[in-house]
């Protein structure tokens, strides 16, 4: 029996209503869905590999590969379904099987507020050029909070966006910016092609998927050195792993004066992991967010000083909005949107969120830093 458009609409349908962020279909077993960072298989029959293959052929749109999906070993994309959401989808074979995950993106474009993420992001999307990094692992929220960040310079800026993505996630509709956004595979070959057609292209910001090698870094810091706002993603987890992770892509006759350049055009980083909230119902974002001040560029260009951004980024919470996990992770339990259970077990130092939790911004003393 055929899988058909029908059921794989009825199975998306029942996702959305109940807040998934992710769909696991696999070969012989039940689907699952990840609600609030836990799999849960749905109460149905096991897919078949029919089954799984013809939801692949109802997502796919090259014919060509539609005809080859026995041989697929891997594929990424991405599917409309009109007034519901958008999939990004994985496409993969494992032990003869296949199997398909499914990312659900909202059909509506998030905002900081109702992602409930600090202000100051908002900030830092209306920076005039240099280069944002959004951080964090896979799953944790940061093509949400960067399609925020874009609708906020949409709604208030009268600016060319020019978006690489891989696939494209959430569609930007103008507002007061003309948007134009590519996806990889679809309307250029590959990020590092795109980046160096991108400033022929007359864009003010650039957004880009994912910083994947030492050419994509290049280009984005070539593009902030002459003027550009470039935002683009990493997967790591605070702000002194971004450095050193752009900084290792690169040979090591070349990383002094990366590490130079870094320091003269990195904005911004926000990283950030996804905590269980206090009712249950949903998720909520933990960030660090470290804006470069004089202090940590300082500290950026001097491999031996590189330590101290963690302590320019703790004092600078009530001056420049930056802020530390913990810092943030105690603001969320104080708000009373997460436990005290789920703020300990997040935190990164226990220490440091109990000194927080204890004593707030007065145990950190701001004096002389910026």
């Amino acid at each position: 029996m055929t899988f058909s458009k029908e059921d794989f609409v009825k199975l998306v349908k029942t996702a959305v209503q109940n807040n998934v962020s992710d769909i696991h279909i696999r070969t012989n077993e039940r689907p699952c869905f990840r609600v609030r960072g836990d799999l849960i298989a749905v109460k149905t029959e096991p897919f078949t590999y029919e089954d799984v293959k013809d939801i692949g052929l109802i997502m796919i749109k090259d014919e060509e590969v539609k005809k080859n999906i026995d041989k697929i070993k891997e594929l990424d994309g991405s599917f409309q379904i009109p007034k519901l959401c958008r999939l990004r989808y994985n496409l993969l074979k494992y032990q003869g099987k296949i199997g398909i995950i499914l990312r659900i993106i909202d059909a509506d474009v998030p905002t900081t507020e109702a992602l409930g993420i600090p202000k100051i992001v908002n900030k830092i999307a209306s920076a005039h050029n240099g280069l944002v990094l959004v951080t964090g692992a896979t799953g944790s929220g940061k093509s949400s909070t960067l399609a925020a960040m874009i609708n906020h310079i949409n709604q208030t800026k009268a600016v060319h966006i020019l978006t690489l993505e891989d696939p494209v996630e959430y569609i930007h509709k103008p507002i007061k910016a003309r948007v134009t956004q590519r996806e990889i595979g679809e309307d250029t070959d590959d990020f590092s092609v795109a980046l160096r057609s991108a400033l022929r292209q007359d864009p003010d910001i650039i957004l880009i998927g994912e910083m994947r090698d030492a050419e994509t870094i290049g280009i984005a810091l070539k593009a902030a050195e002459t003027g550009h706002l470039v935002f683009g993603t990493v997967h790591t987890t605070d702000a002194l792993n971004t450095i050193g992770r752009l900084i290792s892509m690169f040979p090591p006759e070349e990383q002094d004066a990366v590490r130079s350049r870094i320091a003269d055009n990195l904005y911004a980083t926000i990283s950030q992991r996804l905590l269980k909230t206090k009712d249950g119902k949903g998720r909520v974002a933990a960030q660090e967010i470290m804006i470069t001040s004089p202090g940590i560029k300082e500290a950026i260009s001097d491999a031996n000083k590189i330590g101290e951004i963690y302590t320019y980024i703790t004092k600078g919470k009530r001056g420049s909005g930056t802020q530390t996990f913990d810092q943030h992770i105690t603001d969320l339990y104080k708000e009373g949107k997460i436990s005290i259970d789920e703020a300990r077990a997040s935190a990164s130092s226990p220490d440091d969120f109990e000194r927080n939790l204890m004593f707030g911004d007065e145990a950190n003393d701001e004096t002389g830093l910026y």
